[in-house]
């Protein structure tokens, strides 16, 4: 028998709010604007630690290039 995973706390909190159908415009607009709630708090969450570890366009440079990628039988 297969258990599905509880609810999430906000799940169970959109299920409440919005337990009525909506059509589906409002439905798109509704998925946007949660989309556009986690984008803002992943930028402001990038903006944080850019500013914390001092991180500038040479680090993305970098990243980009790979120089810190670490082979995965190198890895505990």
């Amino acid at each position: 028998m297969v258990t599905l995973p509880k609810l999430t706390n906000l799940q169970l909190e959109l299920l409440q709010t919005f337990s009525y159908t909506l059509p589906d415009e409002q439905l798109i607009e509704v998925r946007q604007l949660l989309a556009t709630y986690f984008l803002d708090k992943a930028d402001a969450e990038m903006d944080r630690l850019w500013q914390e570890k001092g991180w500038d366009d040479n680090i993305i440079e970098k990243w980009a290039k790979g120089h810190d990628r670490v082979s995965s039988s190198s890895q505990p």
